[in-house]
């Protein structure tokens, strides 16, 4: 079972509680048939033989198809490729892909639109989102007046934890409140003095995002690093991400200049990730991680790392973004995780469906068989260990279906086996 979160970090939330915000309960038991694979529902008593079989809840066998929503290729890259991938592994006729549109934010009608679509179809028995951007919850409930036993596994949560998790069955997001400590002190170790945060009023508003900054000035503090806040321009207003990125392009290296090269980098936007590890790997800067931290986020892009034939190859990835940092002697000060996150949130919630359509349990929340799906899908990509904690809200109300995930620093100074 996961962790709970630490307690420590809801008093640093309540801080918070100015800021704009981002089914059903678990149940209270699960049979330990439902837990293992390959169960099934129980079955009548096998003595009274007159007695009709009760049809299993969900439907199992092989007439199913799983949905995944995700942003385009500039959105989020990683979640589309991901979900091109569970296509070449289960076959266009179980997995199906719909992506929602680059301005999510003004065009929620849309977002909406594009779930509806996608559950129109008979066969889908569950829709998995990646990201789950503004709209998500509202296309939950729309869905469930007509659908109410869809299931839905929602991950790199953007709305609000509490109301997502009364319309999610599955909620995932990288451990956000963790990343508050984490981030700082890997960019500490790195020799960092100070560390420049470049986000947006909109991202500012998401719950998880504002708790992790709080996070992050407390711990500088205590670091003695100078936290500083940068406003970047949101890649959803009237410059687009062409007017985003050229930003970080042009603002990075000033900051660097003003302040030495012992600054860190930060930004809660994946579109701005790729040309700010360009410019801090140009300034010999100290970039501790992505906002999704994974060694396919931005890097091969901003490295010109050509990936084809190497798909889903982490350690060809991290040896190839090192052989990069090598050259620039960067490899102490840029770092990233040794997984993809959106990628296994995705996967894992695909593997997740899977099961849950097939049978193999029937309660739409099952923690034994989301830990059974990450632990498949970390394997794969030899993550190492991938530590689950449950949110715990402001008011000290444990969301059981809301879960983080956390792993450990790729250290590109070291061999990579």
């Amino acid at each position: 079972m996961a962790k709970r979160i630490i307690v420590v970090l809801l008093a640093l939330m309540m801080v918070l509680s100015v800021v704009a915000c981002r089914g059903s309960d678990e149940p209270d038991t699960t049979t330990p048939q439902a837990s293992e694979p390959g169960a099934t529902d129980p079955v009548d008593d096998p003595e009274d033989p007159e007695e009709p079989e009760e049809p299993s809840d969900p439907e199992t066998g092989d007439d199913y198809k799983i949905a995944i929503y995700t942003g385009t290729v500039s959105q989020g890259e990683e979640e589309y490729q991901a979900a091109q991938k569970m296509i070449e592994k289960y076959g266009a006729d179980k997995i199906v892909h719909a992506t929602y549109p680059d301005n999510f934010s003004s065009e929620v009608e849309q977002v909406i639109q594009g779930v509806l679509q996608l559950a129109s179809d008979e066969k889908v028995k569950a829709i998995v989102f990646v990201q789950a951007v503004p709209g998500t919850a509202a296309a939950i409930d729309k869905v469930r007046e007509t659908n109410p036993d869809m299931l839905f596994v929602t991950g790199v949560v953007a709305e609000d934890p509490a109301v997502i998790s009364e319309k999610s069955d599955i909620a995932m997001l990288v451990d956000e409140l963790s990343m508050g400590r984490t981030i700082p002190e890997e960019a500490a170790r790195m020799g960092a003095t100070r560390l420049l945060h470049y986000s947006f009023p909109r991202h500012l508003g998401y719950t998880t995002i504002a708790a992790r900054r709080q996070i992050m000035i407390d711990t500088c503090e205590e670091l003695g690093i100078e936290f500083m806040d940068v406003e970047a321009p949101d890649p959803t207003g009237d410059s687009g991400m062409s007017g985003a990125q050229q930003f970080i392009v042009e603002d990075v290296p000033k900051k660097i200049e003003q302040y030495g090269a012992d600054t860190a980098f930060f930004s809660t936007n994946c579109g701005l990730q790729e040309p700010l590890i360009r410019e801090v790997l140009k300034g010999g800067a100290i970039y501790p991680q992505q906002c999704c931290p994974s060694p396919y986020h931005a890097y091969p892009a901003a490295l010109n790392i050509d990936v084809t034939g190497h798909e889903g190859d982490v350690k060809y990835m991290l040896k190839s973004i090192q052989e990069k940092l090598l050259d620039a002697g960067q490899e102490e000060r840029m770092s990233t995780w040794g997984v993809p996150a959106n990628m296994l949130m995705l996967e894992a919630g695909v593997e997740y469906a899977i099961e849950y359509s097939e049978g193999v349990f029937t309660e739409r929340h099952n923690p034994e068989a989301l830990e059974r799906a990450i632990k498949k899908v970390s394997a794969e990509y030899q993550a190492g260990e991938i530590v689950l904690s449950n949110y715990v809200t402001e008011d000290d109300t444990e969301l059981d279906n809301f879960y983080l995930l956390l792993a450990p620093f790729v250290d590109f100074s070291q061999d990579i086996e």
